[in-house]
């Protein structure tokens, strides 16, 4: 995924604002990492590139 969009993106669970860990990252596209919500403490994966946000 791109970095430009990780900003814009939110909890899909509680709307929480998601801090973002980057693993494996190559020029501006983020291939391995997760998203950390500061509000109910799920985790989302970064996995080749696409966030698993289920």
């Amino acid at each position: 995924m791109k970095k430009k969009y990780a900003s814009i993106l939110c909890c899909p669970y509680c709307h929480g604002e998601l801090k973002l860990e980057i693993k494996k990252e190559e020029g501006d596209e983020i291939l391995e990492g997760k998203f950390l919500c500061n509000k109910c403490k799920k985790e989302y994966e970064i996995r080749d590139g696409i966030p698993i946000m289920l």
